[in-house]
């Protein structure tokens, strides 16, 4: 399993994490999937569940190794009667959360949950709940703040406030190229929001990156063919900011079909031939994908690329990253090998050079 952390979390962060709201069976044939994912080295659980039911189960498999889990809980969502149910409601909010906080004595990440509109938004921001998460945080029974959003101008406007460390958002090769209900955003909005979290060191956990399943159906998919899973993971993973992605599981088999990703090879990974199928606005842009890989030259084009993005974006950080690369730009030595791969259409020769020349030779 790999781990990612980001500046605002430093936590060691698996890259395959869980969404656990779907899962089915019985009590311990739940608890045995928690189980067996922390065994393989799954450590990152968002726990928007169905019923109050599950968090006891969740609890139950965790008992003894809560250090070894991060907890990704919502100040919204709560379980009147056992289920699941969605306020702005303080005092329920408030309610909800102290039951839980008894039950794992403290949460890794505390989201606001699903804001996608900016009169909800405004709501949130003064109606209490806000600031409820700051006080909890004060009090050490929240470790890091966030929030969940499909709006990309929602997301913005929160990690700007500064006082975001994490937050889930869809990231997938559909909503990044389509706007619609759960892609709220242009493209080129969408890609900036994303080097403006890598650049202030807030990390994205990925929701929907399946596009609710559509992308693994031909029928449905954007492409007119299926994507495999490890494609969309590879993808979410490649885009900045990305610590981790969550798929939606449901029992044992689900789980082993998702952990296939960790021994996946690069070509099951590749996902560099939907740059055929976007929309021609994306030609010319590198999205880190590799698709040109090898590099005669032993240049990793897709993070040289990346870290002169950021640069751009004004982050000053990157320069220390680029510069210990054992191959920068400057080692480019012009053979095209990586435009004649390119999907994207992206002048790699000519994007080199000037890489070379901000970063200096």
């Amino acid at each position: 399993m790999e781990y990612r952390s980001s500046r605002r979390c430093p936590e060691k962060i698996s890259v395959i994490g869980l969404g656990c709201a779907n899962l089915l069976g019985s009590r311990n044939e739940k608890k045995e999937v928690i189980k067996t994912a922390i065994d393989n080295g799954v450590n990152f659980f968002d726990l928007a569940l169905a019923t109050w039911e599950d968090y006891e189960i969740f609890a139950e498999a965790i008992s003894g190794r809560r250090e070894k889990v991060i907890t990704q809980i919502h100040f919204g969502a709560v379980y009147e009667e056992g289920k699941y149910g969605w306020t702005r409601d303080l005092g329920k909010i408030r309610e909800q959360f102290a039951l839980q906080v008894k039950l794992f004595g403290y949460t890794d990440m505390g989201y606001i949950h699903c804001v996608d509109d900016n009169e909800d938004l405004q709501e949130v921001l003064q109606g209490g709940i806000w600031d409820l998460m700051q006080e909890m945080k004060a009090k050490g029974a929240v470790r890091h703040l966030g929030f969940s959003s499909h709006n990309s101008a929602i997301a913005e406007s929160l990690v700007s406030t500064g006082l975001v460390d994490m937050f889930m958002f869809s990231v997938n090769p559909a909503y990044d190229y389509r706007a619609g209900e759960y892609s709220i955003g242009e493209p080129s909005y969408r890609a900036s929001l994303y080097q403006e979290c890598e650049k202030m060191g807030v990390g994205i956990s990925v929701m929907k990156v399946f596009a609710g399943g559509q992308l693994l159906d031909a029928k449905t998919s954007l492409y007119d063919f299926a994507l495999t899973q490890a494609q969309c993971f590879q993808y979410a993973l490649d885009r900045p900011g990305v610590l981790t992605v969550l798929p939606g599981i449901r029992n044992m088999s689900d789980l082993q079909t998702v952990l296939k990703f960790t021994s996946a090879t690069a070509k099951e990974k590749d996902y560099g031939f939907i740059g055929e199928f976007v929309p021609k606005s994306a030609y010319g842009k590198c999205v880190y994908c590799n698709h040109c890989q090898p590099c005669p030259m032993g240049i990793d084009i897709g993070f040289v690329n990346k870290c002169y993005d950021l640069a751009l974006a004004g982050d000053e950080l990157i320069f220390s990253h680029y510069s210990s690369l054992p191959a920068t730009a400057s080692s480019c030595a012009k053979c095209g090998h990586c435009e004649s791969r390119c999907p994207f259409r992206v002048k790699q020769m000519e994007r080199m050079e000037k890489i070379a020349e901000r970063f200096g030779k």
